[in-house]
């Protein structure tokens, strides 16, 4: 999980995280506090807990703490990411929850939800951050309404099914393990299953193999070690399960287009 230097309220343009790289957005990764994403106008996928699905405009999607996550970001695409503090996260569900908004009013009572949280955030009025807090407690009490009035079952039938729940279960033993070395066969013996059947369910819900996502999450977090920290380039290869840094470079270089030392040099991480 992303080490969130301050755990704190804070909204984030979308927009600006995807001009900054796609893998800012795209490349799996988890945070050690909830996050909302509100996509205001514009479609692309997005992937949760190994399940890819389409969302569009008008669309709030809820990540817990620690889930697997990524998302693509077009150019048509314009929203905001909201972060919760952990200290508020018992307002919010357990698990991950997508919701369509397709009924106007309930659209535009959104739009004022999150315009008056956006205000008390760059407010300087004495108070502005506590209303701010209370502003995103309203925020989950709609949130909670708006679940509450979704159609069953969800309307991605696939959530239900014995694949989704394998992989579901394999991205959360890939946040809890990651940095233990382990191979894709070693998170399908704790699974109950072979690599293969793994591999094949991956494909189906994400389009990734099981190697992939693997990969993918290692890689993000290597990112983040190389821009967040002084760490040797070869002490995080060792902590990432590397044999070697130049094994290490290689496979860094593949996925990003830099070795790790350039990525280094491109400056600070702005998490989203």
């Amino acid at each position: 999980m992303i080490a969130d230097p301050q755990n704190r309220l804070a909204l984030t343009s979308i927009g600006q995280n995807a001009g900054q790289g796609r893998w800012r957005t795209e490349t799996m990764r988890s945070h050690t506090s909830p996050r909302l994403i509100f996509v205001a106008r514009g479609q692309g996928r997005v992937t949760v807990s190994g399940l890819t699905s389409g969302y569009g405009a008008n669309n709030l999607i809820y990540i817990p703490a620690g889930t697997m996550y990524g998302y693509e970001v077009g150019q048509t695409v314009f929203g905001v990411m909201v972060t919760i503090p952990s200290a508020m996260a018992t307002e919010w569900p357990q698990t991950p929850v997508h919701l369509r908004l397709r009924d106007v009013t309930v659209q535009k009572e959104l739009a004022v939800q999150m315009d008056a949280l956006e205000r008390e955030l760059k407010s300087t009025q004495p108070g502005h951050f506590r209303a701010a807090h209370y502003q995103l407690g309203l925020l989950s009490i709609y949130f909670e309404r708006q679940l509450a009035l979704r159609p069953e079952p969800p309307t991605d039938a696939r959530a239900n099914t014995a694949a989704a729940r394998l992989v579901a279960a394999y991205t959360g033993l890939i946040e809890r393990d990651y940095h233990k070395h382990a191979r894709v066969a070693d998170y399908a013996a704790k699974l109950g299953v072979t690599p293969t059947h793994l591999t094949r369910c991956c494909k189906q819900t994400s389009g990734k193999s099981a190697l992939s996502l693997l990969n993918d999450r290692i890689l993000f977090e290597a990112r983040v070690q190389l821009r967040d920290s002084k760490t040797p380039v070869r002490q995080i290869a060792r902590d990432l399960g590397f044999g070697s840094a130049a094994y290490f470079a290689r496979a860094f270089q593949a996925h990003a287009g830099l070795t790790p030392t350039q990525f280094r040099k491109k400056g600070p991480l702005v998490h989203g």
